[in-house]
C-alpha cells in the first residue's frame, strides 16, 4: 500500500460524512439538549475522523492501531448517543436505522483498515 493522505483514506472519508450529517442532524434537536446530547453527538462523531487521522500521523503500526481502535470506540458511542435520541423521541426509528446503516458502513471500512494495520503490526 502506498502512503497516502489520511484525508485520502475511504474510512476518513465515509466518517466525515457521518460527522457532517449529524451536525445537520442535531440542529434539529431542542434547544435545552445543546449541551447534553448535542454536544455529545458532535464530539464523538467528530473523534471517529480524529483519532483516524492522529493514528494516521503517528510513526509506528501498532500506534496506528491503538488510534483506529479508539475511532471504533467513538463510532459505537455515537450509535449510542442516536439511541439515546430516539428513546427521548429526537429522531424516528427510520431515522435511527438510516444512521445504523452508515455507523455499519464506517465500522467495516474501519475493521479492515485495523486489520490491515494488525497485520503491519504483526510484520516488525
Amino acid at each position: 500500500m502506498a502512503y497516502q493522505n489520511f484525508e485520502e483514506l475511504e474510512v476518513w472519508k465515509k466518517a466525515r460524512e457521518l460527522k457532517n450529517e449529524m451536525a445537520q442532524l442535531v440542529k434539529t434537536f431542542p434547544a435545552e439538549e445543546k449541551f447534553r446530547l448535542v454536544d455529545q453527538l458532535i464530539r464523538s462523531s467528530r473523534s471517529v475522523n480524529t483519532q483516524i487521522a492522529e493514528g494516521h500521523g503517528r510513526r509506528t503500526w501498532p500506534d496506528r492501531l491503538r488510534f483506529c481502535v479508539i475511532a471504533r470506540g467513538s463510532l459505537s458511542e455515537t450509535l449510542n448517543h442516536l439511541i439515546d435520541a430516539f428513546d427521548e423521541q429526537y429522531i424516528n426509528e427510520e431515522k435511527l436505522n438510516y444512521f445504523r446503516n452508515k455507523i455499519a458502513e464506517v465500522e467495516k471500512l474501519l475493521n479492515g483498515y485495523i486489520s490491515y494495520l494488525e497485520k503491519k503490526s504483526k510484520e516488525l
